[in-house]
């Protein structure tokens, strides 16, 4: 069991571990997903508002949470524990929405400051008497309201939480962390609720950090107080937890929606007697802080492989999701070259253009239309490859946070690749004037020399039509003479590969855009195995 004298190293071994699980990330959806990111949730509140905390600051009072179902009366609980009206209560649901917590004046400067749940803003009202309370400003968020009262005993405070079943989703978040911070957990379910599945959820947790714990069975009719009870004690002692202190309060006026809110005070004295006992005995309050801080630490040896393995698992996603991707434009990137060595862009109207050159079709003409044409092949490739990435995304869940896979055959993506064919055409016109003008110089034959936009198409129509364009590398052997063709030739040639190579990789980069945003790694898994392992050489 931790001992709860200030332990530095221990402190850095937790800190340099909450470091690691604040910079876990988990965006893709898989189906352990949301069980990993409330396990983050709760072991960053457990970290920040509890264990370091109570490490640094041993001495400090301890934090009794209560806890429970929507109308389990904690608020009415609270008011009687304490002896007045500090916490709202009645018919509206939630009716708790700024949290409260109550502790003796001397302790006040405690929880004034951020030492536990820094991430709520402190607030203090006026004192108010009974009649005026309703008076009070309207709570606000993210904060927490502090309260002093003398009758509370030295070294205890109380805190009362939002329900835990709550039907707005912020005050269930908060209720789950401020539970979190708790040295003491006090479970306050009904006659009514009492085999819920949400108070029992937290009653296992509490059981699986080994916390100290207390459960409260709150308006129980006096008719039925003694088989509520020994039925509510079957269950704890069922699930383990027969152990636990139970308290059982009656059914009462005051406990009605809508009451005083105070009980009376015979109806919570022996639960008082117990809080107060744990804070005012030296014994009973190292016992109770030390079983709490032992339990949540032991529990960090199957929680943190726990989210280790989630990590891994998103990061086996992002793989399996990126390599689907690669694979289906690597793939489309083969057929296109494979499509370009059998000459297919030369179909269409861009084969009656070559056919009917030089007589009934202009150079910039069949130009045009193995450019169109070069562009078509692509946009195919594109769809074809966003069709097979489409298909594999649809079997991951984790593709559902990318957004849908696009058809390939959208207004944008013709548009780029447009841009990039046209672009192609202008490097290709301007290769062929810098061929042209090479062969213009003194050393040349006095012929005539060739047009550079004649080169330009003949270039074009031997690199894009196969076979079936033999004669366009012919002719350019007869303009520019035999090396220089093949120069000439070689050049384009890589031009084309690398404006395929540019396009596809443009597109499949522009699918990856989305999985690489979130940044997705491999790293924090094993740095969270590792910041455990140095934990757990300190323990």
């Amino acid at each position: 069991m931790v001992t709860l004298d200030e332990r530095p190293q221990l402190i850095d071994a937790l800190s340099a571990l909450r470091d690691r699980v604040a910079a876990v990330r988990l965006p893709l959806p898989l189906p352990d997903t949301p069980r990993a990111r409330q396990t983050r949730a709760e072991l960053l509140a457990q970290l920040d508002d509890y264990l370091v905390p109570r490490l640094k600051d041993p001495d400090a009072p301890l934090l009794a949470v209560v806890g429970g179902s929507t109308g389990a009366g904690k608020s009415t609980l609270v008011n009687s524990l304490v002896g007045r009206r500090v916490s709202e209560s009645g018919v509206l649901r939630p009716t708790t929405r700024t949290p409260v917590l109550v502790c003796h004046p001397e302790d006040h400067h405690w929880f004034a400051g951020m030492r536990v749940l820094p991430q709520l803003t402190r607030v203090w009202l006026p004192q108010a008497d009974d009649d005026h309370a309703d008076d009070a400003p309207p709570p606000e968020e993210n904060a927490l309201r502090v309260e002093t009262a003398a009758s509370m005993p030295r070294g205890l405070a109380l805190l009362d939480a939002p329900d835990i079943d709550s039907l707005v989703v912020e005050n269930r978040l908060l209720a789950a962390e401020l539970i979190c911070a708790a040295d003491i957990w006090v479970m306050v379910t009904t006659a009514s609720r009492y085999a819920d599945a949400v108070p029992w959820h937290l009653l296992r947790t509490a059981k699986e950090y080994d916390a100290t714990l207390v459960t409260v069975l709150d308006r129980v009719p006096h008719q039925v107080i003694g088989e509520v009870s020994r039925q509510y004690e079957a269950l704890l002692d069922k699930a383990g937890l027969g152990d636990v202190p139970r308290f059982t309060i009656p059914e009462l006026p005051e406990s009605a929606d809508g009451g005083s809110g105070l009980l009376p005070d015979s109806a919570v004295a022996a639960l008082r007697g117990w809080l107060a006992h744990r804070a005012e005995d030296p014994a009973a309050r190292q016992q109770a802080a030390d079983r709490t801080a032992t339990g949540v630490i032991d529990s960090l040896d199957a929680r943190l492989p726990e989210l280790a393995g989630a990590v891994a698992a998103q990061y086996a996603a992002s793989v399996r999701l990126g390599g689907a991707v690669e694979a289906a434009y690597g793939e489309q990137a083969k057929r296109v070259r494979e499509q370009l060595g059998r000459g297919a862009v030369l179909a269409g109207d861009a084969r009656t253009r070559w056919r009917a050159y030089p007589r009934d079709s202009t150079a910039d003409e069949l130009l045009d239309a193995l450019a169109e044409s070069l562009a078509a092949l692509l946009h195919c490739a594109v769809s074809a490859a966003e069709e097979r990435v489409r298909d594999a995304w649809r079997r991951e869940p984790a593709a559902d946070a990318l957004g849908p896979a696009r058809t390939g055959r959208d207004r944008d993506t013709a548009e780029r690749i447009g841009v990039e064919v046209r672009r192609w055409r202008r490097v290709l016109e301007e290769i062929a004037e810098d061929e042209v003008r090479t062969v213009e110089r003194p050393s040349a034959p006095r012929t005539a020399a060739p047009e550079a936009d004649t080169v330009a198409v003949l270039l074009a129509a031997a690199l894009l039509g196969g076979r079936r364009t033999r004669a366009a590398g012919e002719r350019l052997a007869e303009l520019l003479g035999a090396q220089a063709a093949l120069r000439l030739r070689d050049k384009g040639g890589e031009l084309v590969l690398s404006y395929v190579d540019r396009v596809l990789h443009a597109e499949r980069d522009r699918r990856l855009a989305p999985l690489e945003a979130l940044d997705v790694t491999p790293e924090p898994q094993a740095e969270l195995i590792a910041a455990l392992s140095v934990l757990q050489k300190e323990k």
